[in-house]
C-alpha cells in the first residue's frame, strides 16, 4: 500500500513538472506569435520605423509585462502546489505512523492486559487450593495469604485503571472534596511497605499542612500509580521516596526512585496511552500502559501538571503539582 501511494505521488509530481512545461512554452508561444503580429502591424501602419522602435511601443511593453506576469503566475502556483502536495503527504504519512503505533500499542495492551489478568488469578486459586488440601504451619498460612491479598490489590488496582481510562474517554469531571494528603500517603506508603519487604520506603511530609480540594480517588489512583510504577522499574537500588509539601501556589507530591530512569525520547511518550518500551512478548517488567495517561488525565482535569526530571545518580523523580482551588 505505502508503495503504491509512493508511485501515485511520483506520478503526480512528474505530471506537474510536464504540464509546467508545457504552460511554460504555450504562454512563450503565444507571446511570441502576438509580438510577430502585432509588430507587422504596427510596421505596416507606420506606426513604428523599426525594431527598436516597436520594441519602446506601448504595444510591446504591454504584451511583454503580461508575458512575464503569467510566467510568474505559473512559477508560483508550482510552488503553492508543490508545497500543498508535500505538507499532504507529510500529514499522511504522520497519520499512517500514528495509526501504525497505536494499533501496535492496542496489541501490546491485549497482550498484557491478558498476562495482567490471568496471572493474579491463578496465584489466588493455587493459594486457595494450598490452603484447601494441605495442613500447613500458621507461618506458611500467614504468608500465602498475604501473597494473596497482595495478587487481589494487583487486579484491583488492574480493574480501577481500567474503569478510570474509560472515564478519560468521555468528559471526565472530578468529583471535589477535602482531605488532607498526609493521611493518604502514609496509608498507601505503610501498604507498599507490606507488599514489598525487600524495597526501602520512607515518607517526607511537609508539618502543617492544609486539606487540599479535590478528587479523593483520583489522587490516590494517581500516587497508587506513581509507587506502583517506581516499584515495577526498581530492580537493583530499591529505595523509593514519597514527598508531599504545599505552599500559597498548591500542593506539590513527589515520588523518587532509583530505577532504571528514562530517556529523553521516552519521557515525550510515556504518559501516552498503551505507552510502554519494547515489545510485551518479551518484556520482563508488568503493566498495561495505562498508568501514567491515567496520571497524567487526572492531574490535568484538576488543573495541575505532572513532569519527570532524572534522579542522580540513577533513577526518576515524577512531580505531581495541583494548584490551591482546583474546584
Amino acid at each position: 500500500m505505502r508503495l503504491l501511494s509512493y508511485a501515485v505521488i511520483i506520478y503526480m509530481l512528474l505530471a506537474f513538472a510536464w504540464w509546467s512545461v508545457l504552460l511554460f512554452v504555450k504562454n512563450k508561444d503565444a507571446f511570441e506569435a502576438k509580438t510577430e503580429y502585432y509588430k507587422i502591424i504596427s510596421i505596416a501602419q507606420h506606426e513604428s520605423k523599426d525594431l527598436n522602435e516597436y520594441y519602446q511601443s506601448p504595444v510591446y511593453l504591454e504584451l511583454a509585462t503580461k508575458y512575464k506576469r503569467q510566467e510568474y503566475m505559473i512559477l508560483g502556483e508550482g510552488i503553492v502546489f508543490i508545497l500543498s502536495l508535500i505538507v499532504g503527504v507529510w500529514m499522511i504519512n504522520r497519520g499512517y505512523h500514528r495509526e501504525v503505533q497505536l494499533a501496535q500499542q492496542k496489541r501490546n495492551f491485549l497482550l498484557s492486559i491478558s498476562h495482567e489478568l490471568k496471572s493474579p488469578l491463578s496465584s489466588i486459586r493455587l493459594i486457595l487450593e494450598t490452603i484447601q488440601k494441605r495442613e500447613l504451619e500458621p507461618a506458611q498460612t500467614l504468608k500465602l495469604t498475604t501473597n494473596g491479598i497482595h495478587e487481589n490489590d494487583r487486579l484491583t488496582s488492574l480493574v480501577n485503571n481500567l474503569l478510570i481510562a474509560t472515564r478519560m474517554e468521555t468528559n471526565y469531571e472530578p468529583s471535589y472534596e477535602r482531605f488532607h494528603l498526609k493521611k493518604i500517603v502514609e496509608d498507601l506508603v505503610e501498604h507498599y511497605k507490606i507488599i514489598n519487604p525487600d524495597f526501602q520506603f520512607e515518607c517526607h511530609i511537609q508539618e502543617n499542612m492544609h486539606p487540599v480540594n479535590a478528587e479523593k480517588s483520583g489522587i490516590v489512583s494517581v500516587i497508587n500509580n506513581l509507587v506502583e510504577n517506581a516499584v515495577k522499574y526498581s530492580k537493583e537500588l530499591k529505595k523509593i521516596v514519597v514527598e508531599i509539601s504545599q505552599d500559597t501556589h498548591g500542593s506539590t507530591i513527589s515520588v523518587l526512585d532509583s530505577g532504571i530512569g528514562i530517556s529523553e525520547q521516552e519521557k515525550k511518550n510515556v504518559f501516552n496511552r498503551f505507552y510502554r518500551i519494547g515489545n510485551e512478548d518479551t518484556r520482563a517488567t508488568k503493566g498495561t500502559g495505562l498508568g501514567l495517561y491515567i496520571v497524567r488525565q487526572i492531574v490535568m482535569a484538576h488543573g495541575g501538571k505532572v513532569y519527570i526530571k532524572d534522579n542522580k545518580p540513577t533513577g526518576s523523580i515524577f512531580t505531581v503539582e495541583l494548584p490551591t482551588n482546583t474546584g
